[in-house]
C-alpha cells in the first residue's frame, strides 16, 4: 500500500450501519476515498489494513444486497 493511500485511510471518516449494534458487533466499516474510491474493513479490527475498491464494485455489491443476492 503506498503512503498516499495509507495517509487518505487514516484521515478516512469510517461508518458503520446504523443497525449494527444489535448484530454483537460484527460489521464492516465504509470510508469514501479520493477517486471515487471505497474503503472497507472490519470494525473490531480498525488497524488491519483495510480493503480498497472502485467505487463501481461498491455499488455493484449495494445492488446485490438490495436484490437479496447474498440472503441465505
Amino acid at each position: 500500500m503506498s503512503d498516499e493511500v495509507a495517509d487518505e485511510l487514516a484521515r478516512a471518516h469510517w461508518r458503520k450501519a446504523t443497525k449494527s449494534g444489535s448484530n454483537g458487533g460484527d460489521c464492516l466499516e465504509v470510508a469514501p476515498l479520493s477517486g471515487g474510491r471505497v474503503g472497507i474493513r472490519d470494525s473490531e479490527a480498525p488497524e488491519k489494513p483495510p480493503f480498497v475498491v472502485p467505487g463501481a464494485v461498491w455499488d455493484a455489491f449495494i445492488d446485490g444486497v438490495k436484490q437479496g443476492e447474498f440472503d441465505f
